[in-house]
């Protein structure tokens, strides 16, 4: 294939049999990889998305040391100009150059190519991932793992079929002061704990108005698209900002919140997506071309326990020491996680009673797995990943099926002394910031679930939301067709 030009590559290879794809197709065929490679053998990897996060991608495997596992042998990018830049650093670093391609599938039937990590748009990290391990590779997946529950399960059952390793990059998962802070909790540290609270207080303004944006003309649209619609550009950043466009992104829910999502359903020790789901929010105090919620709360409910999850992206006052962290409140004290790495505990009067301090090293963690072939082995398998992520997705789901209520009205609603605590502070925050209490805001669907199925219990509009129609030929397979 590499011998095809990357034009009659997708025109010939690909698009032309387009039309016979459908939903239930069979797994991608790609050529497999050589047999196991030696301890001493640097592990081939194409970094698929290098813009962005996927820097840090490169960063790590190519770091410094002479005796490093891996060699960066592909960069995929559907922006050319992003892709050649990366190209000629890597080429500094390494001393060879890496080849790029704009289609992925290029360089997956390289037989010699060991690891995939990805770092594109939300909307194609399931795809990436999943086409990789068919392909024989082993995976390193940003988070979220998936733009919507359906395809996150669909990657870990690839995972689990093909035996490949696959790490999720929630890299609080491998930090020494986030492993040590739930140790605690989870040993009786501050007693029961009944409620997990996960923050991302993170400013995020105006996007700007609306507009007939365009296509930077060095990306292959078509490619950046993908599993997604081709609509037409309406934001003025075409690179990042897609994070608050609901085709391609999840807001900060699912762009920050969900490595604090994650943190806050390790700590409840909760290994299942929840019963209920509820959440209220909406972009608030400017208009913009963005679609997600700047301002939104999450509860989901476990029975004995409660995830409670805030987004602030206006101007804030940290929750008791935290901004982008977590709480957990227990029967004898509470815990603030104040970064990745750590924080402390303390007892009821406020009293510190322990700290918790030390980073981490994630992307060794994967390179060690890779070498184990064991999944076990990793901080953050994808079933992790995907279990997370799908909170943020199905709080998600409520905030978008809600009713357009106005601050005041949503007040009286609401049940629970802690809702009603957690609302408050909403509430105010929003006054703080010149939101009018009259002002509407989406008061989120009560929905039911089903963690043996991960589907909503009687309601088909909720349903719906746990997948998309996705755009030939870039189709994740259904369940059971992986």
């Amino acid at each position: 294939m590499s011998s095809f030009s990357r034009r009659r590559f997708l025109e010939d290879s690909m698009f032309a049999a387009a039309a016979a794809v459908v939903a239930n197709a069979a797994p991608v065929a790609f050529a497999q990889p050589a047999g196991t490679k030696s301890p001493n053998d640097r592990l081939s990897v194409c970094v698929v998305g290098c813009n962005g996060r996927g820097g840090s991608h490169i960063g790590a495997y190519t770091a410094s040391d002479k005796n490093r596992d891996t060699e960066i042998t592909y960069i995929c990018d559907v922006d050319e100009a992003v892709g050649q830049k990366q190209c000629d650093a890597i080429e500094k670093k390494q001393g060879r150059r890496p080849k790029w391609v704009a289609d992925m599938r290029e360089a997956f039937a390289d037989k010699n190519l060991d690891i995939v990590t990805t770092a594109t748009p939300n909307h194609w990290h399931s795809l990436v991932a999943i086409w990789a391990m068919q392909a024989g590779k082993d995976v390193y997946v940003e988070k979220p793992v998936s733009h919507n529950v359906s395809e996150g399960r669909r990657a870990v059952e690839a995972a689990r079929k093909y035996a490949k390793i696959c790490q999720t990059g929630t890299q609080c998962r491998s930090a020494k002061g986030t492993i040590d802070a739930i140790e605690f909790i989870k040993n009786g540290g501050i007693g029961k704990v009944s409620i997990a609270r996960g923050l991302c207080y993170k400013p995020r303004g105006s996007i700007g108005d609306k507009v007939e944006g365009t296509v930077p003309s060095t990306v292959d649209y078509n490619l950046w698209a993908g599993p997604a619609r081709m609509l037409p550009v309406t934001r003025k950043k075409f690179h990042y900002d897609w994070h608050w466009i609901w085709e391609y992104g999840n807001g900060d829910l699912g762009n920050q919140g969900i490595h604090q999502m994650d943190v806050a359903r390790w700590g409840l020790g909760v290994n299942e997506l929840s019963k209920g789901i509820f959440s209220y929010g909406g972009r608030l105090s400017y208009i913009d071309a963005g679609e997600t919620a700047n301002t939104q709360t999450v509860v989901h409910d476990y029975g004995d326990k409660q995830l409670i999850f805030e987004v602030r992206g206006l101007k804030t006052d940290a929750y008791r020491g935290a901004k982008v962290g977590n709480v957990f409140h227990g029967s004898e004290g509470y815990v603030v996680l104040t970064s990745y790495n750590g924080g402390a505990a303390f007892d009821l009067k406020g009293n510190k009673i322990k700290e918790f301090t030390g980073g981490d090293n994630h992307f060794q963690n994967f390179i060690a797995a890779v070498r184990s072939r064991k999944h076990t082995d990793l901080n953050a398998d994808i079933l992790e990943g995907h279990l997370s992520s799908a909170l943020c997705h199905t709080g998600n789901i409520s905030y978008r099926l809600g009713e357009q209520i106005t601050i005041g009205e949503a007040k009286d609603r609401l049940k629970g002394e802690d809702n009603k605590e957690t609302y408050a502070r909403f509430a105010e925050h929003l006054k703080e910031n010149g939101v009018d209490e009259k002002t509407k805001i989406s008061f989120g669907k009560t929905l039911t679930m089903d963690p043996a199925t991960e589907t909503f219990i009687g309601d088909a509009d909720a349903n719906r939301q746990l997948t998309r129609e996705y755009r030939a030929p870039f189709i994740v397979p259904a369940a059971g067709q992986v």
